[in-house]
C-alpha cells in the first residue's frame, strides 16, 4: 500500500487489515491542533520500525469496525492565521513531506493522511518524539528499549534473519545436514562459498539467525502437541519434538507425521457402485499451511511455528503476522511478500515452494477464507477434520499404553467409528493380518522379509491396522501378540 495506488484503493486496502498498527491508525471527527502533529511523528516512528516506507491516519473510519463513518475533518483552514498544514510542516523535524488527500467512498467523505516514515532520526513535533504502542500514543522518552530499538532500526535498517547475529553462544556452527539435503535434491553447495552465497552471514562476519535455523544443531524446539480433546484444556496425550535441528529436516518430519496420521476413510453412504475413498483432511492444504509457517514464521525471536493436533482439527500457527507492505486482500489471493526473503528464496531453490501464489488460495479453495485467521502478532491456520460419521479418532484413558515408542500413527481409530468405517486395506497390510491369523507371535522382522519391504515401512503397516482397529497388541513389544479383531 503506497502512494501510486489512488486513495480508494488504499482505504479499501487499509481498512480490510484486522487491526491498526504502530504504522496506522483509524479516526471518525476527533481533530486536536498539537495532538494530529504528535500522532504524525508516532505514526512516522513506528512505520520505521515496522520497515514501512509510509504510515498512515484514516479519518472517517471506525477504530472498532473499520466500517465508513464519514468525517468533516478539514486540513485546509486556518489556525492562528496560518495554514493548518503549514503549522503542522513548521513543527514536524526533520522536515516531513506528508500529504492529505480525500475521497468520496460508499457516498461518505473519508480523508487519508499519508505519513513517511523517519529516516536517519526520529520524527519530532515540537521538540518531542512519539511512538506507537499498541495502539497509543506515547512519549518515546517514557520507553527507553523502545528507543533503542529506534535508534537501531534507523542506523541499520529493520532486523532481519540475515541481518542479525545469532547469540554468541551459537557461533560455533556446523552444516553437514544442510550439504545432506542439498545433495539429497540433487543441487551441489560449494563448501567455499555457501556461507556467502545462502547469505548466513552479518557484515562483520558473524553467523547470523538464518544460519542458526540451517545448522545441524540449534536451541530452537518445534513441537506437534496432541490434545485428547478439541481444546487445549483436554489432556495433553502427546509432545512430539521434531526441533533443535535444522528447520529443513524438522519440516519434512512434520509433513511425514501429517501423512501418517491421514487415514483413508472408505465412504460407503449412498453406494451403487464402487465407494469413495475420504481422507482425514486435505494433505495439500496442511503441505501448504506448514510451508507457509515456516517460510513466514518471524523467527527473530527464535520462536518456532506451533502445530497443535485436536480431534476434530489440526491448528498451525506462525508468529508476526503478515508480511511488511502485505495487504489483506492481496494475502489471500496469493500475492505473496514473504517475511523472510532470504530463507524463501532458498526454499524456492530447493523446490519446497513456488513463487506462483498458490499456498494461501490452495488452502481457501479446500476450507474457505474463515480457516485462516489472521492476527496482528500471528497466523492461524486450521485444517478440520473430514469425518465419516463419527470422529475419525478419539484419546481413551489408558491408551498411552497401547501405543509404542514413537510411532507416527499416534492415534487410533475407535470401535465406534471402525463399525461405521470402511478403511482402506493395502495388499501389503492384507499380507500382515493373514500371517497374523496363522500366527499370534509373528516378528516384525519376519514380515519384513516376506514382504520384502524395510522394517520401518513394515512398523508403519502395523501402526495403520492398529489405528484401524483391525489388531491388536496384547502384552509388550517383547514375549506379547497380536490379535487380530473380531468385529
Amino acid at each position: 500500500m503506497t502512494p501510486n495506488l489512488n486513495i480508494t484503493d488504499t482505504v479499501t486496502n487499509l481498512i480490510s487489515l484486522p487491526h491498526e498498527y504502530e504504522w496506522l491508525d483509524f479516526k471518525e471527527n476527533w481533530f486536536s491542533k498539537d495532538e494530529i502533529g504528535e500522532y504524525i511523528s508516532a505514526i512516522s516512528n513506528g512505520a520505521a520500525l515496522s520497515g514501512r516506507e509510509y504510515g498512515y491516519i484514516v479519518w472517517g473510519v471506525s477504530d472498532k469496525t473499520h466500517e465508513i463513518t464519514g468525517t468533516t475533518v478539514n486540513f485546509d483552514k486556518d489556525i492562528e492565521h496560518e495554514p493548518y498544514k503549514h503549522y503542522l510542516a513548521r513543527n514536524l523535524k526533520p522536515s516531513l513531506a506528508f500529504e492529505v488527500d480525500e475521497a468520496e467512498i460508499s457516498g461518505k467523505r473519508v480523508v487519508l493522511l499519508t505519513v513517511p516514515a523517519a529516516k536517519s532520526v526520529p520524527t519530532k513535533f515540537m521538540d518531542q518524539t512519539f511512538i506507537r504502542i499498541g495502539s497509543s500514543k506515547e512519549k518515546l522518552s517514557k520507553f527507553p528499549e523502545w528507543e533503542i530499538r529506534l535508534l537501531n532500526v534507523l542506523s541499520n535498517g529493520i532486523p532481519t534473519i540475515v541481518n542479525t547475529a545469532a547469540p554468541d553462544y551459537a557461533q560455533d556452527l556446523t552444516f553437514e545436514k544442510l550439504f545432506l539435503y542439498y545433495g539429497a535434491k540433487g543441487i551441489r553447495l560449494r563448501r567455499d562459498t555457501f556461507k556467502k552465497t545462502l547469505k548466513l552471514l552479518t557484515a562483520d562476519g558473524r553467523y547470523n539467525i538464518m544460519a542458526l535455523l540451517l545448522a545441524d544443531s540449534n536451541d530452537i524446539p518445534i513441537r506437534v502437541s496432541v490434545f485428547s480433546g478439541k481444546t487445549k484444556a483436554d489432556t495433553l496425550f502427546s509432545v512430539k519434538e521434531y526441533g533443535n535441528s535444522c528447520i529443513l529436516y524438522s519440516m519434512d518430519k512434520i509433513l511425514e507425521y501429517g501423512d501418517a496420521i491421514n487415514i483413508i476413510q472408505a465412504d460407503e453412504r449412498g453406494r451403487i457402485s464402487e465407494r469413495k475413498d475420504v481422507p482425514l483432511f486435505d494433505y495439500e492444504a496442511f503441505h501448504e499451511a506448514l510451508l507457509n509457517a515456516f517460510i513466514h514464521n518471524k523467527w527473530l525471536a527464535m520462536n518456532a511455528p506451533m502445530i497443535s493436533v485436536f480431534t476434530d482439527r489440526i491448528e498451525i500457527v506462525s508468529h508476526g503476522g503478515l508480511g511488511i507492505e502485505q495487504d489483506l486482500e492481496g494475502f489471500y489471493n496469493g500475492v505473496s511478500i514473504p517475511v523472510n526473503e532470504a530463507l524463501a528464496s532458498i526454499f524456492l531453490q530447493l523446490r519446497l515452494s513456488e513463487r506462483s501464489g498458490r499456498g494461501v488460495p490452495t488452502i481457501v479453495k479446500a476450507y474457505g477464507r474463515d480457516t485462516i485467521a489472521v492476527k496482528k502478532n500471528f497466523i492461524v491456520v486450521t485444517i478440520p477434520f473430514n469425518k465419516i460419521d463419527a470422529a475419525p479418532f478419539e484419546l481413551n484413558a489408558g491408551d498411552e499404553g497401547n501405543i509404542q515408542g514413537n510411532e507416527k500413527a499416534a492415534e487410533k481409530v475407535t470401535e465406534k467409528v471402525a463399525e461405521k468405517v470402511t478403511v482402506k486395506v493395502t495388499e501389503n497390510q492384507k499380507v500382515i493380518l493373514k500371517e497374523i491369523e496363522k500366527n499370534a507371535f509373528v516378528s516384525a522382522q519376519y514380515l519384513s522379509e516376506i514382504l520384502g519391504i524395510s522394517l520401518r515401512k513394515t512398523k508403519e503397516n502395523l501402526s495403520k491396522l492398529k489405528s484401524y482397529n483391525l489388531i491388536r497388541r496384547i502384552g509388550p513389544d517383547k514375549g506379547g501378540h497380536w490379535e487380530v479383531v473380531e468385529k
